[in-house]
């Protein structure tokens, strides 16, 4: 597995472990949505949900004890996810004396976590969580965050979605095609290639076919701006079906807005554009003008440059998302600058 891979994988394990903690302490109704939505986001949900489940009497005593962490529970989910389903089938074989189909062990292992689902909301004050089903021609998921909120989901397909701040997505797979719109905000794509059902997504201005990549979409005032990371990407305008598109490659970038068509793509540094995964933002001789903008999708206290002169002033460096505090520091080390921080906002002005 990829160290990419893995730390995904680590991600749904934490998640499944968030769960059903959840689940033991009462879901609200919002949250009874969202965990079916989460549940039937991947299979690779379901089967983390299971393997937490059967660790039940551990996560029992840590929620009763402070000795034993939910670090440590959740290492041990991850350690034990190889035998959490593989040992069972051959006693079962060993039983009836004839081989198990694949499909009917993936067929007993959702069964088997949508009864772990059910038993969990039923010991929970009774909470009712409706049937989850994968509807056989068009599944439909929704995805959003708040502001300064991430999210990573893994699809169907094993395709991994990242959500950026303050972004909206929805998800459409079909037996045929695999389309994903982006209605606000900023996404990374990491996509499985599979050439009978083509990867769209829908952006502003732009639409994007895979052809086998990881790239970035950010919806950007009226521009949809792509990025790629890794592999190619088409890149057509939505309005004009059928005309020719603009391939591009790793680092290679496109601004797309309705009416305008870029000649070709720049390149870029692409590791910059996708610092977020990270939660980070990477600057390099930028304004602070922009560098504040930046922020501000961000943070709970928006930066404002009150002085005309620091509108340009340049900034290079590496900043955490979540620590406006470090930025702040930052900018009081600066000859001229002056920071003041108020209730409302952080406003900074020409010594």
């Amino acid at each position: 597995m990829s160290a990419n891979g893995k730390r995904v994988r680590e991600l749904i394990t934490e998640q499944a472990a968030d769960w059903f903690v959840a689940n033991r302490a009462g879901l609200t109704d919002q949250e009874r949505t969202d965990f079916a939505v989460w549940l039937k986001a991947s299979p690779a949900h379901i089967e983390e949900y299971l393997g937490i489940a059967a660790l039940s009497p551990d996560l029992r005593a840590a929620c009763d004890t402070s000795e034993i962490s939910i670090e440590q529970i959740v290492a041990r989910a991850r350690s034990e996810s190889s035998a959490r389903v593989q040992p069972f089938w051959p006693r079962v074989a060993s039983v009836v004396n004839e081989p198990i189909s694949p499909w009917w062990q993936r067929a007993a292992v959702t069964v088997a976590a949508l009864a772990v689902v059910s038993f969990g909301l039923l010991a929970s004050r009774n909470h009712w969580l409706p049937i989850v089903e994968t509807p056989a021609e068009v599944a439909t998921l929704h995805f959003e965050t708040r502001h300064g909120e991430q999210q990573t989901v893994v699809l169907a397909d094993n395709s991994v979605l990242h959500l950026n701040t303050d972004s909206t997505a929805t998800v459409r797979y079909s037996p045929s095609e695999r389309n994903i719109t982006l209605s606000a905000g900023e996404a990374v794509l990491q996509v499985v290639h599979d050439p009978a059902r083509p990867f769209r997504v829908l952006a502003g201005a732009a639409e994007i076919v895979d052809v086998g990549t990881q790239f970035d979409v950010r919806l950007q005032n009226e521009a949809t701006l792509v990025t790629v990371v890794e592999g190619r990407v088409a890149v057509a305008l939505r309005s004009n079906p059928g005309s020719a598109s603009v391939e591009l490659g790793a680092n290679q970038q496109l601004d797309v807005s309705e009416g305008t068509w870029p000649v070709a793509p720049r390149l870029v540094d692409a590791q910059q554009s996708t610092a977020w995964l990270h939660r980070q933002i990477m600057f390099k001789h930028e304004p602070l003008s922009s560098v504040a903008l930046e922020f501000n999708r961000y943070s709970a206290k928006p930066i404002e440059i009150v002085s005309p002169a620091l509108q340009n002033l340049e900034i290079s460096g590496v900043f955490a998302t979540d620590d406006t505090d470090a930025f702040i520091a930052f900018l009081r080390s600066l000859d001229g600058v002056r920071v003041v921080v108020t209730p409302t906002r952080i406003r900074v002005l020409q010594h």
